[in-house]
């Protein structure tokens, strides 16, 4: 059985990937741009929500909503200040300001909450599910509601893009914002709304990671961001089940490399796993290889 105990903790480890990537996913696919700040916001979400609850007894259910209130201002408030007046801008300068507003978030977290761990309350308790007895396979409730959560998400995200009439708007900005423009779509307001689903997506994943992984620092976000991106990529950036896909199978591939190969060789064998995908599919695994006209 230990080889599905460790199979069940790479399916809850990737549905957290799968989450944040879903967040990276629907900014890059509608706005064309890569928010490397995305990993600092789940951070946040993590702290709001630690607040909350342990610090002033609130329940959990109202932490994590506090958490994605708070992150999708932020997210908001982020693309506003930070990203909207580089909306003609390169690619690359885009790409820097990301950084930046990364590296300020870790050092106001730092400022205003220090950098000694704070020890994370799981909002589901530490409760397990033992199916078959002694020597079975055994569930945490924090790795069932994270997988169930995931499947949620990944299924009214598909469902809000492809039916409602902000959804068609967002996949109209993604096609050609100068032609949503001219149809009528307020390009600004669709890209702020979808920094603000990317974002309150964030603070969930910051919640579910810090139950499964109780530590929580201003650095708590940078490797499961990163990580989060590889998972988006892997699956084709842009695509909603590819994201989902991709975060699957990354957490499953991780914990299995831990498990079998080597704890310190786990990332090396996942960004390697990455190289080989994109040798042979450049679009990722769902992604669709897009052509430019010249």
């Amino acid at each position: 059985m230990s080889f599905l105990n460790y199979l069940v903790s790479g399916l809850s480890l990737g549905s957290i990937y799968a989450i944040i990537a879903l967040g990276y996913t629907m900014v890059y696919g509608i706005a064309k741009m890569l928010n490397f700040a995305h990993g600092d916001v789940i951070m946040i979400g993590g702290y709001m929500c630690f607040f909350a609850v342990q610090r002033f007894n609130l329940p959990p259910v109202l932490g994590v909503i506090i958490a994605m209130l708070a992150c999708t201002l932020l997210g908001i408030i982020i693309e506003r200040l930070a990203y909207k007046p580089l909306r003609s801008a390169p690619s690359l300068a885009v790409l820097i300001t990301a950084i930046g507003v990364s590296y300020f978030l870790q050092n106001a977290a730092q400022l205003l909450w220090s950098s000694n761990p704070k020890v994370f309350k799981s909002v589901v308790g530490n409760g397990v599910l033992t199916i078959g007895g002694e020597g079975g396979l055994i569930v945490s409730h924090v790795a069932l509601l994270t997988v169930v959560v995931c499947v949620i998400i990944m299924v009214g995200l598909t469902l809000f893009v492809n039916k409602t009439k902000m959804g068609k708007a967002m996949r109209a900005v993604s096609e050609d914002k100068g032609a949503a423009q001219l149809m009528g779509i307020d390009v600004n307001r669709t890209i702020s709304i979808t920094f603000a689903i990317g974002s309150g997506l964030a603070a969930i994943a910051g919640v579910l990671l810090c139950s499964a992984y109780p530590t929580l620092q201003p650095t708590t976000g940078s490797m499961p961001g990163i990580k989060a991106f590889t998972a988006a990529v892997f699956g084709g950036i842009g695509s909603i089940p590819g994201a989902f896909l991709g975060g699957i199978l990354l957490g499953v591939i991780e914990n299995l490399a831990k498990a079998y190969i080597s704890t310190q060789l786990s990332d090396a064998i996942v960004f390697g796993v990455l190289i080989v995908v994109l040798l042979v599919k450049p679009a990722g695994l769902l992604g669709k290889a897009v052509r430019e006209k010249v």
